[in-house]
């Protein structure tokens, strides 16, 4: 595996820089659209890991649609699988992301959790009571020159930690020193049999919140509900309009 180009990359999980690995020898057609993958095994020994890693690559590269598995293995997408386009990294986009869209997938990211009380307004939103904790993520996207482009804070309510079994799993006291990947979280949710909606409200800050540099700034809150209508998760998204951009994909 190649080596890391700068600390937020290697704080990557071991199962994104391996999807990152083959991702890039699909994009390059090193792996030919419709051709076998090497078996689980193989990655396993390529890129020293184990083969729970290998496997939670590969569903990451089916999820956006890369590779296709039967029971014969694993294959490279071709073109009538992959919908008719070439195996490119562009078809990263068609998964649903989590918080800030596929380009904030890409990019360098600072994640962490933390275990504490919403702000009162979202507590009833959230059915916790007054001064309860719940599952805080906080994720920042860096530019180039490790430059914050993008922050986002979402909180988490109690249905979505009692639902959820990938979520139910970041208790208070577990250890969080590894950067926590949330990525997939609304697939997380299709699997555990909810049917969620999903509501943004963009706003523009006044002038005397612009960034530094003059840069005008925008505000997405974004509120996702289960079928009950009960909120599972809360965020707001931060962002300077003239650094970075917000795309947000959703399917139920």
């Amino acid at each position: 595996m190649a080596e890391p180009e700068s600390e937020a990359a290697a704080d990557a999980p071991l199962y994104l820089r391996v999807a990152a690995a083959l991702r890039e020898d699909l994009a390059h057609r090193r792996i030919s659209p419709g051709s076998r993958l090497p078996s689980e095994r193989s990655l396993s020994q390529r890129y020293h890991v184990n083969r729970q890693t290998v496997r939670s690559a590969l569903q990451l590269l089916r999820e956006e649609r890369l590779v296709v598995t039967d029971r014969r293995g694993t294959f490279a997408a071709s073109g009538a699988e992959g919908g008719g386009e070439p195996v490119a990294p562009a078809l990263t986009a068609r998964r649903p992301t989590f918080p800030g869209g596929p380009r904030a997938a890409e990019a360098l990211v600072r994640a962490s959790l933390t275990w504490e009380p919403p702000p009162t307004p979202l507590t009833t939103r959230l059915l916790l009571t007054p001064g309860e904790p719940t599952l805080v993520h906080r994720h920042v996207v860096l530019g180039p020159h490790g430059t914050a482009l993008q922050r986002a804070v979402s909180w988490f309510s109690r249905p979505a930690l009692t639902e959820i079994p990938q979520l139910a799993r970041y208790r208070r006291g577990r250890d969080w020193r590894q950067q926590p990947d949330l990525r997939l979280l609304y697939h997380w949710m299709h699997q555990a049999g909810l049917r969620v909606t999903h509501r943004e409200s963009v706003g523009v800050p006044g002038p005397a919140t612009t960034t530094a540099g003059g840069a005008a700034r925008l505000i997405v809150h974004r509120v996702v509900s289960d079928q009950h209508g009960h909120a599972l998760e809360i965020t707001d998204i931060d962002f300077s309009a003239q650094s970075a951009a917000w795309t947000y994909e959703f399917s139920a």
